[in-house]
């Protein structure tokens, strides 16, 4: 808690993000596509996975799932919106080795199962299986402070902690 001019104490809202991916954490400056690599759609990490599996990285809301099934939007209730892109390229699949487990509108927890997919035909379809998590509303955000522990544990590892204005 901060004190205000009048001395009245103003709360500073923090959201903590667990990784919403099994894998590496990596830079997204590192991410091979210069929409991701320089922050055009926002800020965020990436992961690169070791299984086929993502996982809400916070409570929240789903906003929306792709047609395509290779992307899901969330938003807190704190109205902080996050994008979680499976992979590069993986629109072209049109959701072939993708399944959704939620749907839009559904209320989430941390760690529960958004999408399980195929690692290995991302592999073999898909230019990378390189994962973007990225802040859409950067806006609302002050502060980004980056985990970058080398693995990751899905729905357990803080990887970004996000400080809203």
């Amino acid at each position: 808690m901060l004190k205000n001019l009048f001395g009245k104490k103003t709360k500073i809202s923090e959201i903590k993000l667990v990784s919403p991916i099994e894998g590496e954490i990596l830079k997204l400056e590192d991410v091979p596509d210069p929409v991701f690599s320089q922050k055009m759609m926002g800020d965020g990490i990436a992961f690169f996975p070791i299984e086929g599996k993502v996982v809400a990285p916070a409570d929240a809301k789903v906003i929306n799932v792709f047609p395509t099934k290779h992307a899901i939007a969330l938003e807190t209730a704190e109205g902080l919106e996050i994008l979680i892109h499976i992979g590069l390229d993986t629109v072209n699949m049109k959701g072939e080795g993708f399944s959704v487990c939620v749907a839009e509108g559904d209320q989430v927890k941390a760690g529960d199962i958004l999408v399980t997919y195929s690692l290995e035909l991302v592999k073999e379809k898909a230019s990378s299986t390189i994962t973007p998590m990225i802040i859409t509303n950067g806006d609302i955000v002050t502060h980004l402070e980056y985990h970058y522990s080398g693995q990751s544990v899905a729905g357990k590892t803080t990887v970004l902690v996000v400080t809203l204005k």
